[in-house]
């Protein structure tokens, strides 16, 4: 029997949707922008422009699946296109996004193998929910279509769709890091991910230490064949970093197919971001902060959410020591702590941000005067415009996480410091830590190696901060978040397989 065929040309899988829903003074459903107006989201929208009869397809949460069927509606901003959700239980979203892919595929993910537990995991939800994506995509698609799936939640997608529509051309962009094979063979399912994966004609990943993991794993656990290494594209620091890689695998071979590596971080937009700067708002939010917060000193900036992997808490103890150390700063110095709450139910969460508060409670009551407070927190989430601001005001971007897929705060900052000074200090562990050529590499790791570069950032000189975010601006303005969607695609379409 042949298989429902759509007219959809481009085919997008991600569980995020396009736009937020809302309803409007009416009670009537509107769709609003992202609360972050730069990012990918806008340019993945844009990738409809040129695409006629494209389909993006997400989830929707709903009360009870009888009699559920997937909501298709007509969008048409900035371009024509169907937006697919397919509904998913309470149940079924705790399981498969909350349990699966936070509790069992995150922690690996990150090589936190301590955090992993499979205990709560139920493996039939997860691939019942990657087959709804993978139908809906199939049931939406032309003959010949692209599609393009986004991270590892649909790890599974790719199988699904190559076994019912063998003549689609299938894309994977893999946003968090690809951990070392020994850490990801932890994984039960190892062997199902990656043979899911080998399904697609491209898969791409942030850096190329990313790639290699994958090639490895893919080489090691399923005896995937290994093109010749390439070097690495200029872009990329290939020597010096915790994560750089001078060479790469650009392709596999698996079971008659070629399936194409790429290495491709997501860029920011810095047009947008200088737009916004001289942006009226963004100019008020920013005097309020050099009246209200800075003062006349020396302001510092950490901007994550609640998470182990974050580093925050290694930060802020890493400040406490520089405190103590530095009676002389007292008063002259101040950190914004931007930390968004992360979503309630899970105890690991709640644990992290508890400790986060406490910590930064206790140091405020151990240095505050009556006229300064060391340590800002807010667990809010901060509107992008604001936080442009912040970026404007801030002496110093802080950056140390334990691990991160690629951190596009570091680039947002490098941005907004277009044709100024400042300093950005950067774990070495994020994936951004090879590709912005001017940061101050730190290890989180080591209390020596933070309380080194958080020092030698405020002591930096205001030429030496000017040379070296021209070239982390340059950096971000030769790769934008348009260029990686455009490389992506362009990959695909040129793979020999198609």
């Amino acid at each position: 029997m042949e298989k429902q065929q759509g007219r959809s040309k481009f085919i997008l899988l991600y569980h995020r949707t396009p736009f937020e829903e809302s309803k409007d003074d009416s009670g009537e459903r509107i769709w609003i922008d992202q609360k972050s107006p730069n990012g990918i989201i806008p340019t993945l929208r844009n990738l409809f422009r040129s695409r006629d009869e494209g389909t993006w397809v997400a989830w929707r949460q709903v009360e009870q699946l009888k009699d559920e069927v997937d909501e298709r509606i007509s969008m048409d901003n900035p371009a024509s296109f169907t937006l697919r959700r397919i509904p998913l239980s309470k149940q079924e979203v705790n399981s498969f996004y909350h349990v699966t892919s936070k509790e069992c595929f995150w922690p690996i993910l990150h090589t936190f193998p301590t955090y992993f537990d499979v205990n709560n995991a139920d493996w039939g939800i997860f691939q019942e929910v990657n087959k709804r994506f993978a139908d809906a995509a199939c049931n939406e698609a032309a003959k010949g279509a692209t599609v393009w799936i986004h991270d590892y939640n649909l790890w599974l997608s790719p199988s699904f769709i190559r076994a019912s529509r063998p003549d689609l051309k299938i894309a994977f962009f893999h946003h968090t890091p690809f951990p070392g094979n020994d850490v990801f063979a932890i994984l039960p399912w190892r062997r199902q991910i990656i043979e899911s994966l080998l399904c697609c004609d491209l898969v791409g990943f942030h850096i190329p230490r990313y790639t290699e993991n994958f090639a490895r794993a893919a080489n090691c656990l399923v005896g995937a064949k290994r093109g010749n290494k390439v070097p690495v594209n200029q872009r990329f620091i290939a020597v010096g970093s915790a994560l750089t890689e001078p060479t790469e695998t650009p392709s596999l071979y698996h079971a008659g197919r070629t399936i194409k590596l790429i290495s491709s971080p997501v860029g920011t937009s810095p047009d947008v971001i200088q737009k916004l700067i001289n942006d009226q708002d963004v100019q008020k939010h920013s005097l309020e902060i050099e009246r209200g917060t800075k003062k006349g000193r020396k302001l510092i900036l950490s901007a994550s959410r609640v998470d182990y992997t974050k580093g925050n808490e290694e930060l802020l103890l890493c400040f406490e020591r520089l405190l103590e150390r530095k009676k002389e700063l007292h008063g002259k110095i101040v950190l914004m702590l931007a930390c968004v709450s992360a979503a309630s139910g899970m105890k690991i969460y709640e644990d992290t941000q508890r400790n986060i508060e406490e910590t930064a409670g206790r140091i405020n009551g151990k240095f505050s005067l009556i006229d300064w407070v060391p340590i800002r927190l807010s667990t809010r989430r901060i509107p992008y415009e604001e936080m442009i601001a912040w970026f404007s005001q801030a002496d110093i971007c802080w950056i140390t996480p334990l691990r991160d897929g690629l951190n596009l705060v570091a680039k947002e900052y490098a941005a907004a410091r277009k044709n100024r000074g400042g300093t950005l200090v950067l774990s070495e562990f994020t994936g951004a830590s090879v590709l912005l050529n001017g940061a101050i590499l730190t290890n989180p790791y080591s209390h020596k190696r933070m309380d080194q570069t958080i020092e030698e950032a405020i002591n930096m000189t205001e030429v030496e901060q000017k040379q070296r975010m021209d070239n982390m601006t340059s950096a971000v303005e030769a790769y934008t978040v348009k260029d990686w969607a455009e490389e992506q695609m362009y990959q695909l379409e040129n793979n020999p397989n198609n």
